[in-house]
């Protein structure tokens, strides 16, 4: 049997980081356009032809006109009476449902101590999707959507979101981070997509560090389990399983010919000796604890767009140059994770290339006493990557 379960898409940039966009209102009709795109390749499957048709009208029907983020969010999102606030169980029957009936939520409101923007899946689903929109979130340039099988959807719950800003004047959104914290059964799990400090001078990468102590130091998730004092994760570090994605803008303390002359000859080993995350982490001063599989794929940043050459192979002047580098990375978090792949992909749509991770991971679910394997997969944006046997892409 093959189960995808949970799938992460996260984005940067999606719209120009002017003063508009960063101090005034952010344009999200991108991020309605990539939610439309979305959900029509996660639905085509050729089994479900309802399903697939009724994503083939939600985006054509946004294509050609402005599209509303939380108008086209509302059609794809999953129905809000199998999605829980709280999905924990109690000893006594009956104080679990005086305590569900206190702490009910309408459809539309789950998110009280929330922002108004954060999209959450509390709507009715348009169509029988095989995919359902769990959350999403959209802060300046960085976008960030959970998506879900209809099948996992009624043991999914706790969703929460927490936005750090670490760009203009410390606090602005043009940098930083969208996380996205719920539970899968008894386990809980916590998406965190960023945007770090660029620079590829000496010292930028002490930035980035600052930039992700300040993340983990100020992302507070607030509390809605309905159990008085049960310890459900406040903070990213305490989540079971963490997946940790993004631009993390590190690059390779060489000089722009030093790392030419090393991908020419594909000596990447002695490149990921002098990529600055891995020296960083090396020496302890950022993700302690962290993992990251093994790069097997050329660097990501920068290239010419609508081609197959870095940016340095085009540009003439030195001032627009870029040294190539692993800026797009997947970090996880917490035991029971097993990677299966790390690849990027070759969209050429961007100056970046995307990163896809696969993963296996251990879900503890509701009055077992063993755990269920199940699979688990973050993007950068989209990659059919099915696992086969009884697994669950997350």
């Amino acid at each position: 049997m093959k189960y995808n379960g949970v799938r992460g898409y996260r984005f940067q940039e999606i719209v120009p980081l002017n003063a508009g966009n960063v101090l005034v209102i952010e344009d999200n009709e991108p991020a309605a356009r990539w939610l439309g795109f979305i959900s029509k390749a996660l639905n085509k499957s050729s089994h479900s032809s309802s399903a697939a048709a009724t994503a083939e009208g939600i985006v054509r029907s946004n294509f050609f006109h402005r599209p509303s983020l939380k108008v086209l969010s509302r059609n794809l999102r999953a129905n809000h009476s199998l999605l829980k606030a709280c999905n924990c169980h109690l000893d006594s029957p009956r104080r679990l449902r005086k305590l569900e009936a206190a702490a009910e939520c309408p459809p539309h409101a789950p998110a009280s101590s929330m922002n108004d923007d954060v999209d959450f899946a509390y709507a009715h689903v348009s169509g029988d999707l095989d995919y359902n929109l769990i959350a999403s979130k959209q802060m300046v340039g960085i976008f960030l959507s959970i998506w879900a099988r209809k099948e996992l959807v009624p043991h999914i719950a706790h969703l929460r979101v927490s936005c750090v800003g670490t760009g203009i004047m410390g606090y602005l959104g043009n940098k930083g981070c969208i996380s996205i914290s719920m539970s899968v059964h008894k386990t809980s799990f916590c998406f965190v997509c960023c945007h770090l400090s660029s620079g590829e001078k000496g010292g930028d990468e002490l930035r980035r560090n600052s930039d992700v102590a300040e993340i983990l130091r100020n992302t507070q998730f607030p509390r809605i389990c309905k159990i008085p004092d049960h310890p459900f994760p406040l903070n990213i570090i305490d989540h079971d399983r963490i997946i940790w994605m993004g631009d993390l803008n590190y690059r390779i303390s060489l000089s722009y010919e030093e790392t030419r002359s090393m991908l020419e000859d594909n000596d990447w080993d002695f490149l990921l000796e002098k990529d600055q995350l891995n020296m960083e982490r090396k020496a302890g001063r950022v993700f302690r604890g962290w993992k990251e599989g093994k790069i097997l794929f050329a660097p990501t940043y920068k290239y010419t767009l609508n081609s197959d050459l870095y940016a340095g192979e085009t540009i003439t002047s030195k001032k627009k140059r870029r040294t190539p580098a692993w800026c797009d990375r997947i970090l996880w978090h917490g035991n029971g994770m097993e990677q299966i792949s790390y690849i990027r992909g070759e969209s050429r749509f961007s100056d970046h290339r995307p990163v896809c991770a696969i993963f296996s991971v251990d879900v503890e679910m509701h009055c077992k006493p063993s755990k269920y394997r199940k699979g688990f997969s973050c993007t950068l944006n989209y990659e059919d990557n099915p696992l086969e046997g009884n697994k669950l892409l997350l």
